[in-house]
Formats: C-alpha cells, structure tokens, sequence
C-alpha cells in the first residue's frame, strides 16, 4: 500500500509543484526526496515509485502537448536531436531524464532516512 502511495504521490506532488509553485523545474525533486523520507520503503522500491510517479507524469504531459501541436514541434526538435525525427523517441527520452531524476531524489530520501535510523 506504501508503495503505490508513493507513486501516486510522486506524481501528485510533483505535478502540484511544477503547476501551482513558482519555482524551478528541478523543485521536484525535493518533494520525492521528502516523500521518500516520509513513507519508509527499501532503496530499489523508493527508487522505482519514484520514477514510475515522475517519469509517467512527464510522458504524459509531453505526450498531451504534442498532441495538442500535431507532434510539429517535438517532430522538428528530434530532427535536431539525432532521434530521425521520432517524436515518440523524444517523449520517451523526456520521460526517461524525468525518471531518473525522480528516482534518483526518491533513492536519496530512502538513503536518508534509513541513515537516522
């Protein structure tokens, strides 16, 4: 039950801070950290909660506004990028630096916590 809390919640908070928070980006990943800290779970299931809430949450998000565009600018930006014009690799390259962050903050907040104990 822990567990899937913290997705939930990793992909909640996360979407609150990145909407409603003037902050920056990378403010996520305090809140996985905290939730991490606060729902005690082992290193590698802290780990995948967090990067299943963030990562889901930014494929998402990316795959709605492209839609939203007809996969224009996400086609031009993996022209760029060497993705052949794959606007599907780029949504899957987004939403895997957004799992990792994620679950890199979510490992560091398990780490913590099991070191207070």
């Amino acid at each position: 039950m822990k567990y899937i809390l913290s997705i939930f919640l990793s992909g909640l908070l996360t979407y609150a801070v990145g909407i409603y928070g003037n902050l920056p980006w990378w403010s996520f990943v305090v809140t996985n950290l905290l939730i991490a800290i606060v729902l005690p779970l082992k290193p590698a299931q802290s780990f995948v909660a967090g990067a299943l809430g963030v990562g889901s949450l930014w494929a998402g998000l990316a795959f709605g506004i492209d839609m939203a565009n007809n996969h224009i600018l996400s086609t031009k930006v993996a022209k760029i990028l060497p993705m052949g014009g794959s606007y599907i690799l780029l949504i899957f390259a987004t939403a895997s630096i957004g799992a990792l962050l994620g679950g890199l903050a979510s490992l560091t907040g398990s780490f913590v916590r099991a070191s207070k104990a």
